[in-house]
C-alpha cells in the first residue's frame, strides 16, 4: 500500500475511534470544533520540531538539541516582534534557531563531538542564553526577566462560509457526520498564516529530501556518507546545510509558541519540552514527512485535550485507546500473532480499569498527558523503525568505514 493510502487509512480509522468513543462515552468535546483548533496550534511547534530532526537526522546528524533551538527561537520571536511585528519576529527566530544548529554542526561535523553531548550542550546553552538575552533586554520593558512584554501576534483567517456550515453539521450532534465536521471546522477556523507555512513544509520537505538531487545526496551523507563522497559529494556541506535548516526550523517552532493567538508572549523555558516531543513525532514516522505530520498530530491532540476539557476529556480518550487496542487484537490474531494479540489484551484490560475507577483523571497528571503518550507511542513504534545507517557515526573525509 503506497504511503498516502497508510495515511489516509489512519485517518479514517483515527475518525472513527473518536466518533464511537464520542458516542459512548457521551463526551463530544473530543470531536469538538475547539478541541481541533487548539489541538492544531499545539501540534505546529511539535511539527516543526519534528521537521528539523527528519532534516539533521537524514544527513546522519542526531540532533537532541531541538529544545534549546526552539528555546533561542522563542527569545528571538518575542524581540524580533515587539520591534519589528510577527513576520519579523518570525524571521528573528528562524535566524537563532539556525545559529544553534549552526553551532552543533561546527561540534558534530568539524570536530567530531559526540552527538548526544553537543546536542545537550545545545539545550543547556540554549536556555542560558535566552535566560541571559531576557534579562539583559526585557527585564527594563516588561519589569520581569523571566517574560517579555506584549508583542503583536499573527493575524488570522477562517473560511466564513464552509465554517458556518460545518456549524451547523456539528451542532447536529449525528454519529460521525457531527464528529467530522467538527474536526473539519476546527482545521479551517482562525488559521493564522505560520500554520499555513508549517503544514507546507511537510510536502516541501518531501519533494526537497526524496525528489531532488540536493536530497538525495543529502540522504545519501546520512545512509553512508564514505560512499557518497567517492562519488563526488561534499560531504561537510550536506551536514552543515541540513543542520543550519533544522535549527532553522526548530526556531519556527519556538515562534509559534510566542506569535499564534492564544499562546502566551516569551516566557522562560516555555517549550516545556517540546522540542523532545518533536523528536519523539520524527521518530513514530519513521524518519518520514508523513509519518512525522500524523505524530505531531497525536501529541498535539493529546495536549489540547487538556486545556480544551480537562481530565474529562483525557479519560474518555482511554476509553478511545481500548477500543483502538480492540481492533489491533483482531488485526492480530488474523496474523496468527498470539503474542502481540496477547499484550494488546492485557493493555486493554489495564486503561479500561483506569477509565473504570475514575470519573476524571488527577488534575496533577493532566499537564503531562501528552508525555505519557509519547512514552507509549515510542514503546508500540520501536519495533518497525528504520532509521539512516550511518546516524550518530563519527564522519572524517578521507576515512574509510
Amino acid at each position: 500500500m503506497p504511503g498516502w493510502a497508510r495515511g489516509v487509512l489512519w485517518a479514517v480509522i483515527a475518525i472513527g475511534v473518536l466518533s464511537t468513543t464520542s458516542y459512548l462515552t457521551g463526551e463530544p468535546g473530543l470531536t469538538s470544533s475547539n478541541t481541533s483548533q487548539v489541538a492544531l496550534r499545539l501540534a505546529l511547534p511539535i511539527l516543526l520540531a519534528a521537521l528539523g530532526g527528519l532534516w539533521a537526522e537524514r544527513a546522519g546528524v542526531i540532533n537532541i538539541g531541538l529544545e534549546g533551538m526552539m528555546i533561542l527561537g522563542t527569545w528571538g520571536a518575542a524581540w524580533g516582534a515587539y520591534y519589528g511585528g510577527p513576520w519579523a519576529g518570525l524571521g528573528a527566530a528562524i535566524v537563532f534557531g539556525a545559529l544553534g544548529g549552526l553551532l552543533h554542526a561546527v561540534a558534530t561535523v568539524t570536530f567530531n563531538v559526540n552527538h548526544i553531548v553537543s546536542g545537550v550542550a545545545i539545550n543547556l546553552l540554549g536556555l542560558g542564553v535566552a535566560k541571559y538575552l531576557a534579562s539583559l533586554v526585557f527585564e527594563p520593558l516588561s519589569g520581569n526577566p523571566k517574560e517579555s512584554p506584549r508583542v503583536p501576534k499573527f493575524d488570522t483567517y477562517s473560511a466564513t462560509f464552509l465554517s458556518d456550515w460545518l456549524g451547523e453539521l456539528e451542532a447536529g450532534q449525528r454519529v460521525v457526520i457531527s464528529d467530522v465536521a467538527g474536526i473539519l471546522r476546527g482545521l479551517i477556523t482562525q488559521v493564522s498564516p505560520l500554520a499555513m507555512i508549517a503544514l507546507l513544509l511537510v510536502p516541501v520537505s518531501y519533494l526537497v529530501l526524496w525528489r531532488t538531487r540536493f536530497g538525495l545526496r543529502l540522504r545519501s551523507c546520512g545512509e553512508n556518507p564514505v560512499a557518497a563522497e567517492s562519488l563526488g559529494v561534499n560531504v561537510y556541506v550536506h551536514k552543515y546545510s541540513a543542520l543550519v535548516i533544522s535549527g532553522g526550523f526548530a526556531g519556527m517552532g519556538g515562534a509559534s509558541l510566542v506569535l499564534l493567538n492564544g499562546g502566551a508572549d516569551y516566557l522562560e523555558n516555555q517549550t516545556n519540552g517540546r522540542g523532545f516531543i518533536g523528536l519523539a513525532a520524527m521518530i513514530f514516522g519513521n524518519w518520514r514527512p508523513g509519518g512525522l505530520l500524523g505524530g505531531a498530530a497525536l501529541f498535539g491532540y493529546a495536549d489540547g485535550l487538556q486545556l480544551s476539557g480537562g481530565g474529562t476529556l483525557v479519560l474518555a480518550l482511554l476509553y478511545g485507546a481500548v477500543i483502538l487496542l480492540g481492533v489491533i487484537v483482531v488485526v492480530q490474531l488474523i496474523r496468527r500473532q498470539w503474542f502481540a494479540a496477547a499484550m494488546a489484551v492485557v493493555g486493554a484490560g489495564i486503561l479500561y480499569f483506569i477509565y473504570w475507577s475514575n470519573d476524571e483523571l488527577p488534575e496533577q497528571l493532566i499537564p503531562y498527558s501528552a508525555h505519557f503518550v509519547t512514552i507509549i507511542v515510542l514503546a508500540v513504534a520501536s519495533q518497525r523503525l528504520r532509521p539512516p545507517r550511518s546516524i550518530g557515526k563519527r564522519y572524517r573525509r578521507g576515512e574509510g568505514d
